[in-house]
Protein backbone atom coordinates (compact mmCIF):
# COMPACT_ATOMS: atom_id res chain seq x y z
CA UNK A 1 0.00 0.00 0.00
CA UNK A 2 1.39 3.20 -1.16
CA UNK A 3 1.60 6.41 1.11
CA UNK A 4 -1.21 7.50 -1.55
CA UNK A 5 -3.62 5.22 -0.57
CA UNK A 6 -2.84 4.93 3.48
CA UNK A 7 -3.75 9.04 3.00
CA UNK A 8 -6.71 8.18 0.99
CA UNK A 9 -9.00 6.44 4.30
CA UNK A 10 -8.32 9.37 6.06
CA UNK A 11 -9.76 11.72 3.38
CA UNK A 12 -13.89 10.68 4.18
CA UNK A 13 -13.07 11.21 8.13
CA UNK A 14 -11.62 14.63 7.30
CA UNK A 15 -14.74 15.71 4.84
CA UNK A 16 -16.83 14.30 7.88
CA UNK A 17 -15.15 16.55 10.97
CA UNK A 18 -14.84 19.30 8.42
CA UNK A 19 -18.99 19.28 7.33
CA UNK A 20 -19.46 18.38 11.11
CA UNK A 21 -18.03 21.75 12.00
CA UNK A 22 -19.75 23.53 9.73
CA UNK A 23 -23.14 21.88 10.04
CA UNK A 24 -23.07 22.77 13.69
CA UNK A 25 -21.93 26.38 13.53
CA UNK A 26 -22.66 27.55 10.11
CA UNK A 27 -26.33 27.97 9.94
CA UNK A 28 -26.24 30.29 12.58
CA UNK A 29 -23.05 32.36 11.55
CA UNK A 30 -24.63 32.95 8.29
CA UNK A 31 -27.94 33.81 9.55
CA UNK A 32 -26.34 37.00 11.25
CA UNK A 33 -24.20 37.93 7.82
CA UNK A 34 -26.82 36.99 5.42
CA UNK A 35 -26.08 40.54 3.71
CA UNK A 36 -22.54 39.10 3.05
CA UNK A 37 -23.45 35.72 1.48
CA UNK A 38 -24.56 35.12 -2.00
CA UNK A 39 -26.74 32.56 -0.98
CA UNK A 40 -29.01 31.68 1.59
CA UNK A 41 -30.05 28.34 1.93
CA UNK A 42 -32.11 26.87 5.15
CA UNK A 43 -30.32 25.15 7.60
CA UNK A 44 -31.93 21.86 6.86
CA UNK A 45 -31.08 22.21 3.22
CA UNK A 46 -27.58 23.19 3.85
CA UNK A 47 -27.08 20.35 6.19
CA UNK A 48 -28.59 18.08 3.66
CA UNK A 49 -26.08 19.03 1.32
CA UNK A 50 -23.04 18.32 3.83
CA UNK A 51 -24.35 14.89 4.36
CA UNK A 52 -24.52 13.97 0.77
CA UNK A 53 -21.10 15.42 0.22
CA UNK A 54 -19.75 13.53 3.01
CA UNK A 55 -21.12 10.70 1.74
CA UNK A 56 -19.89 10.97 -1.85
CA UNK A 57 -16.37 11.63 -0.07
CA UNK A 58 -16.89 8.03 1.37
CA UNK A 59 -18.37 6.62 -1.83
CA UNK A 60 -15.28 8.41 -4.13
CA UNK A 61 -12.70 7.35 -1.91
CA UNK A 62 -14.27 3.67 -1.24
CA UNK A 63 -14.40 3.32 -5.55
CA UNK A 64 -10.75 4.70 -5.67
CA UNK A 65 -9.19 2.77 -3.68
CA UNK A 66 -10.74 -0.38 -5.19
CA UNK A 67 -10.46 0.36 -8.69
CA UNK A 68 -6.47 1.14 -8.38
CA UNK A 69 -4.39 4.94 -9.67
CA UNK A 70 -5.33 5.35 -12.94
CA UNK A 71 -9.22 5.03 -12.75
CA UNK A 72 -12.06 7.43 -13.33
CA UNK A 73 -12.73 6.75 -9.59
CA UNK A 74 -9.39 8.13 -8.33
CA UNK A 75 -9.32 11.13 -10.91
CA UNK A 76 -12.38 12.01 -9.19
CA UNK A 77 -11.03 11.15 -5.71
CA UNK A 78 -8.27 13.83 -6.96
CA UNK A 79 -10.68 16.66 -7.88
CA UNK A 80 -13.09 16.52 -4.59
CA UNK A 81 -9.36 16.63 -3.02
CA UNK A 82 -8.19 19.71 -4.63
CA UNK A 83 -12.16 21.10 -4.20
CA UNK A 84 -11.44 21.03 -0.55
CA UNK A 85 -7.78 22.25 -0.58
CA UNK A 86 -8.97 25.07 -2.34
CA UNK A 87 -12.18 25.50 0.13
CA UNK A 88 -9.35 26.24 2.81
CA UNK A 89 -8.97 29.38 1.08
CA UNK A 90 -12.44 30.14 -0.62
CA UNK A 91 -13.76 31.19 1.40
CA UNK A 92 -12.77 29.93 4.48
CA UNK A 93 -9.18 32.14 5.44
CA UNK A 94 -10.22 35.28 3.82
CA UNK A 95 -14.01 35.06 5.28
CA UNK A 96 -12.42 34.59 9.01
CA UNK A 97 -9.91 37.38 7.91
CA UNK A 98 -12.28 40.11 6.56
CA UNK A 99 -14.66 39.67 9.40
CA UNK A 100 -11.83 39.17 12.11
CA UNK A 101 -13.61 36.40 13.65
CA UNK A 102 -13.71 32.60 13.44
CA UNK A 103 -16.07 31.26 10.51
CA UNK A 104 -17.48 27.91 10.74
CA UNK A 105 -15.32 25.42 8.91
CA UNK A 106 -12.01 27.74 9.55
CA UNK A 107 -10.28 25.28 12.11
CA UNK A 108 -10.80 22.03 10.40
CA UNK A 109 -10.30 23.36 7.03
CA UNK A 110 -6.58 24.74 8.59
CA UNK A 111 -5.69 22.17 10.91
CA UNK A 112 -6.99 19.07 8.98
CA UNK A 113 -7.96 19.29 5.09
CA UNK A 114 -5.45 21.94 4.44
CA UNK A 115 -2.32 19.49 5.62
CA UNK A 116 -4.24 16.10 4.20
CA UNK A 117 -5.27 17.29 1.19
CA UNK A 118 -2.37 19.11 -0.10
CA UNK A 119 -0.59 15.75 0.38
CA UNK A 120 -2.95 13.90 -1.45
CA UNK A 121 -3.20 16.40 -4.69
CA UNK A 122 1.12 16.01 -4.63
CA UNK A 123 1.34 12.12 -3.79
CA UNK A 124 -1.75 11.62 -6.43
CA UNK A 125 0.04 13.90 -9.01
CA UNK A 126 3.53 12.65 -8.35
CA UNK A 127 2.75 8.52 -8.37
CA UNK A 128 0.54 8.86 -11.68
CA UNK A 129 -2.97 9.25 -10.88
CA UNK A 130 -3.46 12.17 -13.51
CA UNK A 131 -1.32 11.13 -16.25
CA UNK A 132 -1.06 13.37 -19.09
CA UNK A 133 -1.56 17.69 -18.80
CA UNK A 134 -5.42 17.16 -19.46
CA UNK A 135 -6.13 14.64 -16.50
CA UNK A 136 -4.36 17.35 -14.55
CA UNK A 137 -6.06 20.05 -16.13
CA UNK A 138 -9.40 18.73 -15.72
CA UNK A 139 -9.25 17.08 -12.62
CA UNK A 140 -7.19 20.18 -10.73
CA UNK A 141 -8.54 23.23 -13.33
CA UNK A 142 -12.09 22.31 -12.83
CA UNK A 143 -11.70 22.64 -8.94
CA UNK A 144 -9.73 26.08 -9.52
CA UNK A 145 -12.84 27.57 -11.79
CA UNK A 146 -14.26 26.76 -9.39
CA UNK A 147 -13.29 28.69 -6.35
CA UNK A 148 -12.80 31.48 -8.47
CA UNK A 149 -16.24 31.95 -9.02
CA UNK A 150 -17.15 31.24 -5.79
CA UNK A 151 -14.59 33.97 -4.63
CA UNK A 152 -16.24 36.20 -7.15
CA UNK A 153 -19.46 35.68 -5.75
CA UNK A 154 -18.47 36.12 -2.15
CA UNK A 155 -16.71 39.40 -2.93
CA UNK A 156 -18.98 41.35 -4.93
CA UNK A 157 -21.41 40.96 -1.82
CA UNK A 158 -19.18 42.55 0.26
CA UNK A 159 -19.03 46.40 0.84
Amino acid sequence: MTNFQRLQRLFPLAVALHNLEEGLWLPGWAAAHRAYLPWHPSPLVFRAILLVLTLAAWFVTDLSLKKGLRSVWTRLFLAYSAIMLLNVFVPHLPASIYFRSYTPGVLTACCVVLPLTGALVFLGVRDGALPGWRARATALGVPAALSVIAAVLFLRRLP
